[in-house]
């Protein structure tokens, strides 16, 4: 089954919790899991860790395209647009989210410890080598997340394990951390507001004026950002996340290949299955077939 993304009202990402009352996520996933191997541009208050456990995958964060191979893994800090993608090749990897608010157990390690991190704009993610000690502990420290996350006292060797894993992710980036000088992010927020206001209204009829007003940029500028940043033009980006929802409706309902096309913004059914074609290289109905017999 395709994993699909929900947004709260800001556009970050819906993150479902493993525990109710601690921000956790941990799983191990495969890139297939995402249509046409590939997760859409998103954000979230949260950081992310990711580990490649078998093949590889290309990583995006803002705009940046950064390789990672079995036994390396990346710390994507809070609020950063980011996602994983192949040409079509699997991957194995676990993917933990852990909100900065685990650390908030006052308001000195608040200011001390966690702001400066995940404030600090010179660090969006950093890449885990296998090649640095320190990069290896901090995955097999993911890596033990993963296994404990089933005890029955897993929200506390998960917080203890991520105490140690920050306590090294901080000494390494110290010098950093105390120099951090801020940069602009305009283009970066325009940008998170123009990817909100397709994925918020990609079922009605928007052109580019509008993605481009939601941002309160240009439509040359909009283009620029899309290119630079997610590596398509806004509306590549606007039809391949209206059939990414399509997905849901074909997987998850019994409605009509037109009633669908017609739900998610497409024209026509013609065009919708023609473009799904090219997309997935199956049509919707081997697509509905083959997600629910699984």
């Amino acid at each position: 089954m395709a994993i699909q993304l929900e947004l709260n009202h800001d556009g970050s990402e819906k993150i479902q919790y493993d525990f109710s009352e601690y921000p956790i996520y941990i799983r191990y996933a495969l890139l297939s899991n995402y249509p046409n191997y590939r997760c859409f541009s998103h954000w979230h208050d949260a950081v992310e860790f990711i580990v490649i456990l078998h093949g590889s995958m290309l990583y995006n964060i803002n705009g940046e395209i950064i390789p990672l191979q079995k036994g390396e893994g990346i710390f994507v800090n809070s609020r950063q647009l980011h996602f994983g993608f192949s040409k079509q090749t699997e991957c194995h990897f676990l993917c933990i989210l852990l909100h900065p608010l685990l650390f908030c157990i006052s308001p000195a390690m608040e200011q001390q410890f966690v702001s400066p991190m995940i404030q600090n704009e010179q660090m969006p993610y950093i890449k885990l080598l296998k090649q640095n000690i320190a990069h290896v502990e901090i995955m097999q420290k993911l890596k033990q997340i993963y296994d404990v996350r089933h005890s029955p006292t897993a929200p506390l060797k998960i917080q203890s394990a991520f105490s140690a894993i920050w306590a090294m992710l901080y000494n390494e980036n110290e010098q950093k951390i105390i120099c951090n000088k801020k940069i602009s992010t305009g283009d970066i927020t325009a940008l998170k507001h123009m990817v909100t206001f397709i994925q918020q209204h990609y079922y009605e009829k928007i052109s580019l004026y509008d993605i481009a007003k939601s941002g309160a940029v240009g439509q040359s500028k909009c283009c620029k950002l899309f290119r630079s940043y997610i590596n398509q033009t806004p509306n590549a980006y606007l039809i391949s996340y209206r059939l990414n929802q399509s997905t849901k409706l074909l997987c998850n309902t019994d409605k009509s290949i037109s009633d669908i096309a017609f739900d998610v913004g497409f024209h026509g059914a013609s065009y919708y299955s023609e473009t799904f074609r090219k997309w997935f290289g199956i049509s919707p109905t081997e697509y509905k077939y083959k997600n629910k017999a699984e």
